[in-house]
């Protein structure tokens, strides 16, 4: 089968057409910073062809959930150190996520000294744990200055370096499912007047800018783009313009000559489906790899390799609960099912422990 055969992503030689999709899991129990469960836990999914790790926020501003690792400090690089290394003994590339939360978030979550910050000031409808006081509305963000959407570019940047310096392959920056750049994308959570908002060009400045300037910092096949067209999570509305939007950044992507552009539709989870044309067009539009996610399961990730929809599939919830996925499906046995009420509880439970096929 295809989804079992190696690929080429940039430089990469990957083990498999698999990718294990970044999925929030809530275990920097200490600064934010990763630790050895964390590196026991990617380096028990390493049969992947390639990892995308939970989103990790590159600024004290970013960290809107708790327990969401970071990568701004030596002590995050040191942490992730142990990640990286138990993911390449294995034999498997590993992505860092580069996730920003913006206006999804609480003080409660964040280090002291740190806001909540956002295009505009603009709250997002929903609540967020907070280990402190359980569950609390969404804060009401303060609209970034001109000069702190400058910073928070700046910060992509770094933590990009820095992401290298701890033997990362590469980076995602996260523009979907309605965090701080997806935020920009959207003009319903977008009112500035300065060059980062007003029209579908301004809009998509800060996301352009962030790529540009991680590229030149450490290579364009080091760098990947995740974007959720038409999602509708963390407050996330509709708008005319969703279709231009993203055949304007799929366009902007591909001249930038991104490593990958990771397209995920939300619809399994209740959302709104990611549409057939928008996807048919990023393909036409963007030259380099595509990884799609959402939903799929071994036949359907087949199909849609060998009908060249997508250049890799990448795989979520059935990545938590089967460590060793790719084998399961090779021997076409039984899947664990994922236990929901752990996916963001700190410890071993619900995270290391689900059992390997005998």
């Amino acid at each position: 089968m295809k989804l079992f055969e190696s690929i080429q992503l940039g430089k990469l030689q990957l083990k498999n057409h698999m990718v294990m999709a970044p999925m929030t899991r809530s275990r920097a129990v200490e600064n934010n910073t990763p630790n050895e469960l964390m590196a026991t836990y990617y380096g028990q999914r390493a049969g992947a062809g390639l990892i995308i790790t939970e989103g990790t926020s590159p600024s004290p501003n970013g960290i809107g959930y708790p327990r969401i690792p970071a990568m701004y400090n030596q002590h995050h690089v040191d942490g992730w150190k142990l990640v990286t290394k138990e993911v390449h003994d294995k034999g498997s590339k590993i992505f860092l996520q580069l996730m920003h939360c913006g206006r999804v978030a609480h003080h409660l979550n964040l280090p002291d000294g740190a806001k909540v910050l956002a295009p505009s000031a603009i709250i997002a409808e929903g609540q967020m744990f907070t280990d402190a006081e359980g569950m609390k509305e969404n804060d009401l963000p303060e609209e970034m200055t001109t000069n702190e959407v400058e910073e928070a570019i700046t910060e992509y940047v770094d933590a990009a370096k820095l992401a290298i310096e701890a033997g990362f392959d590469g980076v995602e920056i996260h523009g979907a499912n309605g965090y701080l750049v997806e935020q920009f994308l959207n003009p319903n959570s977008n009112y500035r007047k300065d060059d980062f908002g007003g029209s579908i060009h301004t809009r998509s400045k800060f996301l352009l800018d962030i790529v540009e300037q991680t590229i030149e910092a450490i290579g364009a096949e080091k760098v990947g783009v995740r974007l959720s067209p038409n999602g509708a999570f963390n407050d996330m509305s509709a708008y005319p313009e969703m279709e231009e939007t993203y055949d304007y950044l799929s366009k902007e992507l591909n001249k930038l000559g991104v490593g990958y552009i990771h397209l995920l539709d939300h619809s399994a989870m209740g959302s709104t489906p990611l549409p057939q044309n928008v996807l048919e067009n990023i393909r036409e539009n963007y030259e380099g790899t595509l990884i799609l996610c959402g939903n799929f399961d071994k036949e359907s990730a087949e199909k849609a390799l060998e009908e060249n929809t997508a250049d890799l599939i990448a795989f979520g919830k059935t990545y938590i609960a089967n460590p060793d996925l790719e084998e399961r499906f090779k021997a076409d046995a039984k899947l664990n099912q994922p236990d929901m009420d752990t996916f963001y509880t700190p410890g071993e439970k619900g995270y290391t422990d689900y059992p390997f096929m005998k």
